[in-house]
Parts: structure tokens; sequence; C-alpha cells
């Protein structure tokens, strides 16, 4: 079996080479977390000392913040300002939440109801399938993982192929906290080699995957043969909503963040703009003219706000979105190629690229391109504003902009959206849940939802009838 190629996306040179995972060593993975679930200590801990260990996992990641927000800009080519401030200690934020909040989030439930009692239990899944994706490595993945550890499951760690090396770095930080053995287990490899055999085995209990609708669907297909418990966390086309009394200097500001953070990589991408046709003309100057100054480069340099994008294929895509939509009609405000110029010429990198009065039945306005574009569209009313903004077969995130909040909250009401930001943008919280409608999946990240998700609700119940048996005893009596 061919290695993998570990490319430093800044330079397209070899990082390292991985050897992947045979089907020999995906079936000792399932085993030993089929195993580890039935047989270990880690579901039967109690809650004390699991969340020790999970807080253990918070310290190691902090305490090895340098390197890994190094090894995660280098292989995944976001700028080391983002890893650094973000993805690195909001990793560990995941694990010391999931640990502080355990007790409150599982702590059995006691209902009264006539002549009886019943006591609502949450008990681990079983074996969890978590499938992350390339865009965030470290962060989704602790996401995810702080979770389902808290739960008491057991876990099969599936990185993606093109970003697996803080996970590997992940799985050292968690062995060194005192994990048990076999209660997370990290396999390697492409996901259609590995996809069928993971997904398809009736020893895994649930998958929770993010990542793209087309690999979704094939999920879906995978576990069509045994039922079992599936998150989808998947695409998206999300719409900011600027109304004109918003504060320009906000909007613009944040506009340039929900689009091109993380090189416009992120399902939660803003990338549909909607302004009230009165400040249109002003924001359009505004925003243009900050676009053109984000500096392009090289991810470990502090100065660089925009990296480039994970991989050859991902650059070609999006210029393939680009020219599409120049040929649909969309106009080109600024942007749109490939940069020239000797630091970028090893690289996969795309210029910030902003499309203005995009045709709604456009691809560019409906379908997710998951890089640094932009389409900025004006509206007449909120009416308008709301039509466009829920044209979309996606449903992740929205954000709404006035100094109206009560308005706001009135609009923010009907967008068809599982997150919507009023006046901010991308504040993810370990207390809130996160999670799409529609097209762009279901279930929950984060909060106490989050963790429930991966959790089944026993009921037991108790049956008191004072002074007779219960009518179950008469029912066929003879």
């Amino acid at each position: 079996m061919r290695n993998l190629e570990i490319i430093n996306p800044c330079t397209s040179e070899i990082i390292t080479h991985l050897e992947p995972d045979s089907q020999e060593r995906i079936e000792s993975a399932i085993a030993k977390a089929r195993n580890s679930f039935d047989n270990g200590r880690w579901p039967l801990m109690p809650l004390s000392e699991r969340r020790d260990i999970l807080l253990k996992i918070s310290k190691g990641i902090l305490e090895n913040a340098a390197e890994l927000a190094k090894l995660e800009s280098m292989n995944s080519g976001k700028p080391i300002k983002e890893t650094t401030f973000m993805d690195i200690p909001s990793s560990a934020k995941a694990f010391e939440h999931a640990a502080q909040a355990m007790e409150e989030y599982l702590k059995p439930e006691g209902l009264e109801v006539e002549n009886a009692k019943s006591l609502l239990v949450r008990q681990p899944q079983g074996v969890v399938l978590l499938i992350i994706p390339w865009n965030y490595p470290l962060l989704i993945a602790s996401w995810k993982l702080a979770s389902a550890l808290a739960a008491g499951n057991t876990v099969i760690l599936k990185p993606s192929s093109l970003t697996p090396l803080t996970a590997l770095e992940l799985i050292k930080i968690m062995d060194d906290a005192g994990l048990p053995e076999g209660t997370v287990n990290l396999v390697v490899g492409s996901g259609p080699l590995l996809g069928e055999k993971l997904c398809s085995d009736k020893r895994v209990d649930m998958i929770s995957f993010t990542g793209s609708n087309e690999v979704g669907k094939e999920i879906l297909k995978y576990t069509s043969s045994n039922v079992k418990k599936l998150l989808m966390e998947l695409g998206g086309k999300s719409a900011s909503i600027i109304l004109k009394d918003a504060d320009m200097e906000l909007v613009v500001n944040a506009s340039l963040c929900s689009v091109f953070l993380n090189q416009g990589q992120m399902c939660t991408q803003m990338s549909r703009i909607l302004v009230d046709e009165e400040i249109y003309e002003i924001f359009i100057e505004a925003f243009l003219d900050k676009v053109k100054k984000l500096k392009l480069g090289n991810s470990l340099d502090h100065e660089t706000q925009i990296g480039p994008l994970i991989s050859e294929s991902q650059q070609k895509k999006v210029q393939a979105f680009v020219e599409k939509a120049k040929k649909e009609g969309a106009q080109l405000l600024c942007g749109g190629n490939i940069p020239r110029g000797e630091e970028f010429k090893d690289g996969y990198f795309f210029e910030p690229t902003v499309f203005a009065q995009v045709d709604p039945g456009n691809t560019i306005f409906q379908q997710e391109v998951f890089g640094p574009v932009v389409c900025v569209n004006k509206f007449i009313n909120t009416e308008e504003a709301l039509k466009l903004a829920n044209d979309s077969d996606f449903g992740l995130a929205a954000c709404v902009w006035s100094a109206d909040v009560s308005k706001a909250r009135e609009i923010a009401a009907q967008v068809n959206a599982g997150t919507v930001w009023v006046n901010t943008y991308g504040m993810f919280y370990n207390e809130l849940p996160y999670g799409g409608f529609k097209q762009s999946g279901f279930g929950k990240e984060l909060g106490r939802e989050g963790m429930l998700e991966y959790t089944k609700l026993k009921n037991i119940f108790i049956d008191e009838t004072k002074g007779a048996k219960p009518i179950v005893n008469y029912w066929y009596g003879v």
C-alpha cells in the first residue's frame, strides 16, 4: 500500500510520509474499541476519575501549545496567528469544559407519574467513530473527543488523510494523561479506502462526522445495513444580513473575518453578504479597500492573514467556481486568480475574491465553494433579505447586523439556520450547542446537547402502586 505524503500547502513540500493502516489494522482498531467498551475501565470509571484525565489532556495541550500551533499551520496552511490564539487554546478548553460539566450534563433525572417513578439515565452510546475534516484538524477532533469520552464511550478516531499530524500528537498527550489503553484508537488512511469498513461494521454504535455533503451521503449508504446513531455536520452557504443602521466599521471588519478566516475554508463562512441598498455602495467601497490590503503569505509568518488552500485540487476547485461565476454573469470586483510572485509559486494560494450582484440562481450563490470567495448582493427590504438568505439548501449559520437589536432578533428568528449571530460572527462557546438545519446536517456539537448526543437515554420505571397490585397483574389474571 502506497504511503501517504503529508504536504505543506505553502510550499508543496513533503513534511513526512505515513503508512496508511491496512484492513487488518482497521479490524484491530474496531476490535480494541469494542473490547475496551465491553470489558474495559473507561465506561465504568467514576466520573471524578474520568474528569481528572480529561483535565490532564487539556493541560497537556496547553503545555505543547507552541509545537501544536506550528504543526497545525504547516500541515493545514492555516496562519499561525489563528492556530496560536484560536485553535490550540480552544481545543484545550473543549476538554476542560467537558471535564467540569460532565456531572451536571449526565446526572440522572427523576420523574414522578401516577403510582410510579421514572429514573431517566444517560448511558454511553458504546463504540463511537469520529471522522475529522482537514479544515480544523485539532479543534474539531477535540470537540468530538471531549464529549464522547466524557460520556463514557470508547473511540475510533479517523483524521483526514491530508492533516493527521496534530491527531498523532494528541494521541500521545492522551496516553500521557492516563487514558486507558484501547479507549481511543487512531486509524490513518484515505476515506474511500477505510470508510465502508468503519461505517458499516455493526460493532460501531455511533458515527460523528464533519465534512462534505458528498461524503456524508456515502456514510448514510454505508450505515444502511446496520442501524446506528449518526451525527452529521455538513456543508454551509451562510448569509450575512446587514441593515442600513448597522455600524459600518464593525460590519466591514467583521465581514473580512467571516469570509476570509482560514482562507474561507469554513462550513460557517459567510459566503453571501446581503446589504441594504441604501448603504450598499458605501459598504462595497469600504469592504473592497480592506480586502485588497489583506496579506497573503506563508502560514508560519505572524504577519500573514491569508495562507494557502489545503491542496492543489482545492485550488483548482475554487478556480473552477470563479470561472463558472464569470460565465454565468456575476460581476467580479476583485481577486479571482492564483497570485503571482516567488513566495506563491509552489503553494496553493488563491486571491481573496469578491463578486457583486450575483443572480440567486447562479452556481456560486447556491453551492459551497470552500475558499476565499464571497457574493455581495443588495436588498430593498427585510422581506427580500430573508428570501435571499433562506434561498439555499443549507442552513448552518447566519448573522444579522443592526443597531436595533429587537429588529435583528426578529429577523434572526426567521432565518432558517442552526446558529444566527447578531452583531458578531463566529463566537463558539463550549456551553452552547452548534449544528445545522436542512442539508447542513443534523445533531449538535458542544453544550449539554452536544454531549448528550454521545449518550443513549434509558427509562428505569418503578411501579409504586399503594394498597393493591398494579393493573398488569390482573390483565390476564385467571
